[in-house]
């Protein structure tokens, strides 16, 4: 059986203030397209369907023609809701589409239940693991001890009584690391205090693939069928330098597994260019370029220019962000980022901002306490 995995659409999605909506609408076409070409039996959608858990019209409109394209041709679907997703408005009307094939997640109910696919070699079960966090197992498990999102996800696996002489499939939304060794990130994927949110691979030892969403980089952590698909599209200046892809799994025995990532080309791409503004708006320079892109432009002029954001989007209309690296700029400090500040949580720099406060850290007592808190209102991730 051959399964096409994709994840992180983030449909209605602004950057710098660009919709990107037309952007999104577009490569969607070109998954269907791809799709028409390989002719998989299943496509696996992990998570982050829309940027926010209140999708606009327009972003549902555009998510329901894309289901719509699968069930056209008779493609299985499943969706599951990631952290940036509402679960209970992606599981509406789940139960008419599975008329379709179209598999939406439900709103976890404390243990996940297979939906079992069959083969020339046999049956395939398949489970979806919406996005939870540990405050969303407590209620189901309260006698167990249930502090990390790992622990809360190895609670719902061992109670979901996997067997794992047969071949199973997970669709999961969570931040999996391999041994304490974490996967790249981009600049908009944070972790908690102390690791909280972190997921080792090895909890997923009775699933033969696991298809994760949730960060944007393409990757397999550990094992070649733990892998996360990432974003179909770039969404920060951090990703300019990925490839962004969508992954194919050609599942036979549970010991023969085959992924390939397939290149997916956008309308716009990103990216980022850098030098004196004479160079970056010389025809010779930019030629052979889509202009169309979207752009940071870091500027080294050390004279002042009047209207450079005009002058450069007479070439490049989709400038998203002007910095300057000059003398001036140095000695003011404007563009220095402290290090690695976009890959810190928000209670990293809530501990960060009580030192500076207080001339005292936070104890582990309190960095719970903040972690709980960020947990409860969402601000973990």
């Amino acid at each position: 059986m051959k399964f096409m995995h994709l994840s992180d659409l983030h449909i209605g999605k602004r950057v710098n203030e660009f919709n990107m909506l037309e952007d999104q609408k577009y490569i969607l076409n070109e998954i269907i397209k791809i799709a028409d070409n390989i002719e998989p039996n299943v496509i696996l959608i992990a998570g982050d369907i829309y940027d926010k858990s209140m999708p606009s019209a327009e972003a549902v409109e555009l998510f329901d023609e894309f289901l719509t394209e699968i069930a056209k041709r008779n493609l299985k679907c499943f969706v599951i809701s990631g952290n940036h997703d509402s679960a209970e408005r992606i599981a509406f009307g789940s139960r008419i589409m599975e008329g379709q094939g179209i598999y939406m997640s439900k709103v976890f109910g404390g243990r996940i239940d297979p939906i079992v696919l069959k083969d020339s070699i046999g049956e395939i079960n398949l489970y979806m693991l919406p996005f939870i966090k540990p405050a969303n197992v407590r209620r189901f498990y309260p006698d167990s001890e249930i502090e990390s999102y790992e622990d809360a996800i190895k609670t719902v696996i061992e109670n979901s009584h996997i067997d794992i002489t047969k071949r199973n499939i997970l669709v999961a939304h969570q931040f999996v690391t391999n041994s304490g060794i974490e996967p790249d990130r981009c600049d908009s994927e944070n972790i908690s205090v102390g690791g909280l949110d972190m997921v080792d691979a090895s909890v997923f030892d009775c699933f033969d693939y696991v298809a994760l969403g949730h960060l944007h980089g393409p990757q397999k952590i550990g094992r070649d069928t733990i892998r996360y698909a990432g974003s179909p599209l770039k969404y920060s200046f951090s990703e300019s330098r990925q490839n962004k892809s969508i992954t194919v799994i050609d599942f036979d025995k549970k010991e023969n597994i085959k992924t390939e990532k397939i290149p997916l080309i956008p309308l716009r791409d990103m990216r980022e260019i850098k030098g004196p503004i004479n160079e970056l708006v010389n025809p010779e320079n930019y030629k052979g370029t889509n202009l169309d892109d979207y752009i940071h432009i870091t500027l080294t002029d050390e004279d002042d220019i009047m209207d450079a954001i005009g002058k450069l989007r007479m070439v490049y209309p989709n400038v998203m962000r002007l910095d300057f690296d000059n003398k001036q700029s140095r000695a003011l400090g404007i563009n220095q980022v402290p290090e690695n500040i976009n890959l810190k949580s928000h209670c990293e720099l809530f501990k960060e901002f009580y030192t500076l406060q207080n001339n005292d850290d936070l104890d582990d007592f309190k960095i719970k306490i903040i972690s709980e808190l960020f947990e409860e209102l969402g601000g973990v991730m």
